[in-house]
């Protein structure tokens, strides 16, 4: 896996971190509503699995061959709910830790039918593009065989002034972090299901904005690449 490059836009006043740490899941003052509206209706996430975690971690390795072989939309949920799905309803808390429970972060689904975006509120899944961009995005990630093979690449993306306007000039930093706990729950649920991933970071950030129909304050962090591996 390539660095994953700075985010340029990271500016302001550094501010202390209270005693219950950066990544604290305190309550999110400012946390996303829910979104009505999906085109998908994910299955409802399991809480437990097949193997232990300690099995997924000692099992977890990053694949870069693929089938065409489509991952099932109950496996897709598994994946998004453990990136970014809600686990405290009354509060509105996500699987992955964030600074200030300010959740910076959006992810992306890309398949044969076009580009989703995960709404973790309603678990599901809107439709953003009904057009296939998963050659755009291999051409954006310098024709990695992985993000060319792949049937689901995965897009997390952050979103850096959720973040600045609390923390000043940490918030590059947090995301970035962010970006990492969001990814690795990502590639350990994928090792559960029995499922192939990797992580890449190796990317032209304009070339994967444009892909993904991003704004121009969207900065793409990680693109991993999911499906069957090739035995």
């Amino acid at each position: 896996m390539q660095p994953i490059g700075s985010l340029e836009r990271a500016v302001g006043v550094v501010l202390l971190v209270g005693a219950s740490g950066a990544f604290a899941n305190d309550a999110p003052a400012g946390a996303s509503a829910a979104f009505s509206g999906v085109d998908i209706k994910l299955p409802a996430p399991r809480r437990s699995g097949a193997i232990s975690l300690e099995e997924a971690i000692a099992r977890r390795r990053s694949t870069r061959e693929f089938s065409s072989r489509m991952p099932a939309d109950d496996q897709l949920g598994q994946l998004l709910w453990a990136a970014q799905g809600v686990t405290d309803t009354t509060h509105g808390l996500r699987a992955a830790p964030s600074a200030g429970a300010l959740y910076p972060l959006e992810l992306y689904l890309a398949r044969a039918d076009g580009v989703y975006h995960y709404e973790p509120g309603a678990h599901g899944l809107r439709r953003v593009d009904t057009h296939d961009e998963r050659a755009a995005m291999g051409r954006a990630a310098f024709g990695q065989s992985a993000v060319l093979q792949a049937p689901i690449l995965l897009a997390v993306v952050g979103i850096v002034s959720r973040t600045r306007a609390k923390y000043g000039g940490r918030a590059e930093r947090y995301v970035t972090l962010e970006a990492g706990h969001a990814a690795q729950n990502i590639l350990l649920e994928a090792t559960a299901l029995g499922l192939a991933a990797v992580p890449v970071g190796a990317f032209d950030d304009d070339g994967l904005r444009s892909a993904l129909g991003l704004a121009s304050d969207a900065t793409p962090l990680y693109v991993l690449p999911v499906g069957f591996g090739v035995p």
